[in-house]
């Protein structure tokens, strides 16, 4: 599952949750590797140095993120980075979804189509908003500025474009009635049940 940030893939997600199906979010994952002793700290804290550190030891990622969605170049140091160790971690959690005997599982990661992963997955589906709500969402849960949230926007594919390249579009501008009936519909064809 993909979308944009502020699309509401984390309602989604607890949403498919619901209907039984397991969802890995990349991003906690993501903080997984990145985090002191992680598969990716290392090498992330010798990209970019001390600074994006807190007094802790653990990134920073509101500083992090500054540095690479004002530069392209510095984000996608960071993907390559810390990608190899989030897709390693990530097929480590789906044999466990696996053996546990579940049907179906879903990845929630923003950069699916970015990155080229699509065909790591047997489909995907695409969690959309009109550019405002996502705008508003973004401000009332990160407290980011429209500025702010208009470049994060801007870095990311556009949505429309995620859409049309995945199988699945779940808008979710509307009611959470609205897209609750999308979810539930998407689960049980997932499920083999429709």
């Amino acid at each position: 599952m993909t979308g944009n940030i502020g699309s509401g893939k984390s309602t989604v997600a607890a949403m498919l949750r619901e209907a039984g199906i397991p969802v890995l979010d990349a991003d906690r994952i993501s903080r997984e590797v990145t985090a002191p002793g992680g598969r990716a700290y290392d090498a992330v804290v010798q990209a970019f140095g001390r600074k994006i550190l807190r007094n802790d030891g653990s990134v920073d990622r509101k500083r992090l993120g500054e540095i690479v969605f004002a530069d392209p170049a510095s984000r996608e140091r960071l993907e390559r980075i810390t990608h190899p160790a989030i897709f390693e971690a990530m097929k480590e959690a789906i044999a466990k979804i696996e053996r546990e005997g579940h049907r179906a599982a879903v990845v929630e990661a923003t950069l699916i189509h970015e990155s080229g992963r699509k065909g790591l997955f047997e489909e995907v589906i695409s969690v959309t908003c009109d550019r405002e709500t996502a705008i508003s969402r973004l401000a009332a849960r990160d407290g980011m500025s429209r500025g702010d949230a208009e470049a994060r926007l801007r870095a990311q594919m556009s949505s429309d474009r995620k859409a049309g390249a995945s199988d699945y579009v779940i808008d979710n501008s509307a009611s959470p009635e609205e897209t609750s009936r999308q979810v539930n519909k998407i689960a049980r064809i997932l499920l083999g049940n429709e």
